[in-house]
């Protein structure tokens, strides 16, 4: 983890020092990843959330003119996320791409007949991928990914979907430590104080759908080499559904599995 975070009586204080610190390392690893690649510039698909705000602002920070923002509703986007990402384009005085694909969506559904609602939902954000790897290879350019380290940690994203990038770049900061990069960044407030949601159906919010917070998941993941401490502050049965959801997540992580070689 980035070490950002430490805790007093179990309430987590972020260090700014550290935090500027850490900011400086992520611009030097876009910029060495941009150069090795011999790239221009960086794609970032942009929610309205607060993870693709950060990202989105790292990014500015390394390729100032060649960071280009993908919007890509998906039927409709709903009021509070137009607005956010309104706000966005204000602060930094540039216009995010638009690309509707709510009629690709709709075809490829027609096509496929499944009920699944995971799995229709999970079209989505695939569908978002394609179009973000066309752009990129348009403009000779990296696609950003806006998992962070909560995120990848129990495998809350979609396999070859927000999932598919070339870089992570946010991806060893916690929830918390996002918004605190973010808010020392400049992301709009409205952004800091919006409720966690991937999007993938109306009324969806993460934690919800998780059955536990962001609080608990950060402390647990700043403290995995400390059982006691986990065990005395999170709920036995937030701690079981986290165990289970990095269990079963794995695959995601690893990426596609090979075969041994033969002997």
């Amino acid at each position: 983890m980035s070490k950002i975070t430490s805790y007093k009586d179990n309430v987590p204080v972020y260090s700014k020092e550290k935090t500027l610190e850490y900011v400086e390392v992520l611009k030097k690893f876009l910029k060495n990843k941009l150069k090795k690649a011999n790239a221009t510039g960086f794609i970032v698909g942009i929610s309205g959330g607060i993870d693709s705000a950060l990202t989105y602002s790292l990014a500015k920070l390394v390729a100032p003119n060649t960071t280009i923002g993908v919007v890509m509703p998906i039927s409709s986007m709903s009021d509070s996320d137009l607005k956010h990402i309104s706000e966005l384009e204000k602060k930094f005085g540039q216009e995010f791409i638009k690309v509707d694909l709510s009629s690709v969506f709709d075809a490829q559904l027609k096509q496929l007949n499944i009920s699944n609602k995971l799995a229709i939902a999970n079209i989505k954000p695939r569908l978002r991928m394609t179009t973000l790897y066309a752009l990129a290879q348009e403009n000779n350019s990296l696609v950003l990914g806006t998992d962070n380290a909560d995120e990848v940690y129990i495998g809350y994203f979609t396999k070859y979907g927000d999932g598919g990038a070339d870089l992570l770049p946010i991806s060893k900061l916690t929830k918390g430590e996002v918004n605190y990069m973010a808010e020392l960044l400049g992301v709009p407030e409205s952004i800091l104080n919006k409720k966690p949601s991937a999007g993938l159906w109306e009324g969806q919010n993460d934690e919800d759908e998780l059955g536990f917070s962001y609080l608990e998941l950060d402390y647990y993941i700043n403290h995995l080499n400390d059982k006691d401490k986990i065990n005395s502050y999170i709920k036995d049965e937030s701690i079981e559904k986290i165990k289970h959801k990095h269990k079963i997540s794995k695959h995601k992580r690893d990426g596609a599995y090979k075969p041994n070689n033969v002997k």
